[in-house]
C-alpha cells in the first residue's frame, strides 16, 4: 500500500496567535539565485485531524483516535476471564478484514479485569479498556490529490464512524466463553461533542437566567488540560516541577493569553493510572488556560482534541485529558482566597488598625497638649490682670 508520509506543522508564537504559518521557499523565474518566502497563515480551528502540529520546547501534538471499551459476558459460562487472551483475539479481529489495521501495536491495546468477577451481575462488564490507533497516514491525500481541510476532515469523520460501527457489539469466542463488546468514544476526544455541550451549557444558563440577552452572549474562554508530565512544561533548574512562565510559552501558540494556572495532578485519570501505567500520579500536572478571545479557545480546544503530545526525544505518547472550564476556575479565585492569603489580608487589616489607633493616641496627646497650654496661658494671663488691679 502506498504509504504518505505525515505532513507535520510548525506552529509559531506571533502577533497572530491563533494561525499557524507555513513557509514556502520559491525561486523567482527572473533570477535563479534570487529566493523569496511567501507566508501562508492557516487558522488552528481548520487544521484537520490527522496532521501533527509541531508546538514550543520540543512538544508536538500528534493524531490519534481514542476508543473507551467494555466487555460483558455473553453467555452462562463462569469460568474466569483471561486478560492476556481477551487481548490477543482482539488483536486478531482488528488486524483482519475488515478492518485491516496491521499498523496498531499491542502496547495501543490496554485491557482491565474488573475485580469480583464473580459478584457481578450478568449485565455488568467484567472487563474495560482503551484502543489508541495512531497511525492515519492512509486518510491523507496522496500526492496529487486535493487534500482540503474540509475534504480530509470529513474523510476522518466517515472512517471512525465506520469503525466504531464495525467494532460495536461484536462477540469474541475464547476457547469456548463469549464476550460482547462494546464501545464509544470519549467526550474529551470529539470535539463536535464537545462544542455541543457548551452551546447547550450556556443556552440552558441563558433560558433560565432574568438577563437573557447578557447571559446568550456568553462563551467559553478557557481549556482544562490534565495528565501531561510535569517535567516537560518545567524549567532546566526544577525539572520536577511545571513552571507557569514555561507552560505560558507553550500555551501561547494557540492564542492570546488571558489568565494561566498550573497545578500538580494528584488525581490523573483512572485508565491511564489503571491500564497504562505510562503516567504516576505526583508527576503530573493539570493547566487552565484562559483565552482573551473566543477564536482563539475554538482553535485551541480543536487543535488539542483527538490528539497525542509527544516530547522531542522521548518515545512515550502521553494521552492527556482535555476538556473546557464550566466552573469559572478564574471568576471564582478570585473570590475564593487560599488560607495563607486570608491571613495574610487579616494581619495587613490589623497592621492598619494598629497605625489608626496609633494616629488617634498621637493626636490625643497633641490635643491635651494644647489644651493644657491654653489653660495655662489662661491663668498666667489672670493672675497678671489681677495684681495690676
Amino acid at each position: 500500500m502506498h504509504q504518505v508520509e505525515p505532513r507535520r506543522i510548525k506552529a509559531q508564537s506571533t502577533s497572530q496567535f491563533s494561525s499557524t504559518r507555513l513557509l514556502l521557499s520559491s525561486k523567482s523565474p527572473m533570477s535563479a539565485t534570487t529566493t523569496t518566502t511567501k507566508t501562508l497563515r492557516r487558522p488552528l480551528s481548520s487544521l484537520p485531524p490527522t496532521e501533527t502540529l509541531e508546538i514550543d520546547h520540543g512538544l508536538s501534538l500528534s493524531p490519534r483516535v481514542k476508543l473507551i471499551l467494555a466487555f460483558f459476558r455473553a453467555d452462562a459460562t463462569v469460568r474466569p476471564l483471561d486478560e492476556w487472551k481477551l487481548k490477543n483475539a482482539l488483536l486478531s479481529f482488528l488486524r483482519s478484514p475488515p478492518l485491516s489495521l496491521s499498523q496498531v501495536p499491542d502496547d495501543d491495546l490496554l485491557l482491565h479485569r474488573l475485580p469480583d468477577l464473580h459478584k457481578r451481575k450478568r449485565d455488568e462488564a467484567v472487563a474495560t479498556g482503551t484502543l489508541y490507533i495512531r497511525d492515519l497516514s492512509f486518510l491523507k491525500p496522496a500526492d496529487g490529490e486535493n487534500g482540503e481541510e474540509e475534504m480530509l476532515r470529513k474523510r476522518f469523520l466517515d472512517w471512525r464512524e465506520s469503525v466504531v460501527e464495525k467494532l460495536s457489539g461484536i462477540e469474541l469466542n475464547i476457547e469456548g466463553v463469549k464476550f460482547k463488546m462494546t464501545l464509544e468514544i470519549p467526550v474529551s476526544d470529539d470535539f463536535e461533542k464537545m462544542k455541543k455541550s457548551w452551546e447547550e451549557f450556556y443556552a440552558f444558563k441563558s433560558n433560565n437566567s432574568s438577563n437573557f440577552m447578557r447571559s446568550s452572549e456568553q462563551k467559553p474562554d478557557t481549556i482544562v488540560v490534565r495528565g501531561v508530565p510535569s517535567r516537560w512544561f518545567a524549567e532546566p533548574l526544577v525539572p520536577s516541577k511545571a513552571s507557569q512562565m514555561v507552560t505560558h510559552t507553550i500555551f501561547s501558540v494557540f492564542g492570546k493569553i488571558r489568565n494561566i494556572n498550573v497545578s500538580s495532578d494528584d488525581n490523573p485519570s483512572n485508565e491511564a493510572d489503571d491500564t497504562k501505567g505510562d503516567l504516576v500520579s505526583g508527576l503530573n500536572c493539570k493547566i487552565w488556560v484562559r483565552f482573551e478571545t473566543y477564536d482563539d479557545f475554538y482553535g485551541a480546544m480543536n487543535v488539542l482534541c483527538s490528539r497525542s503530545m509527544q516530547k522531542e526525544g522521548s518515545r512515550l505518547k502521553v494521552d492527556y485529558d482535555v476538556t473546557w472550564d464550566r466552573d469559572n476556575f478564574f471568576r471564582s479565585s478570585q473570590q475564593k482566597l487560599s488560607q495563607p492569603q486570608l491571613k495574610e489580608r487579616e494581619r495587613g487589616r490589623e497592621m492598619k488598625r494598629e497605625r489608626e489607633r496609633r494616629r488617634g493616641s498621637q493626636h490625643l496627646l497633641m490635643e491635651h497638649s494644647r489644651n493644657s497650654n491654653r489653660l495655662h496661658t489662661n491663668f498666667d494671663n489672670a493672675r497678671r490682670k489681677r495684681f495690676k488691679d
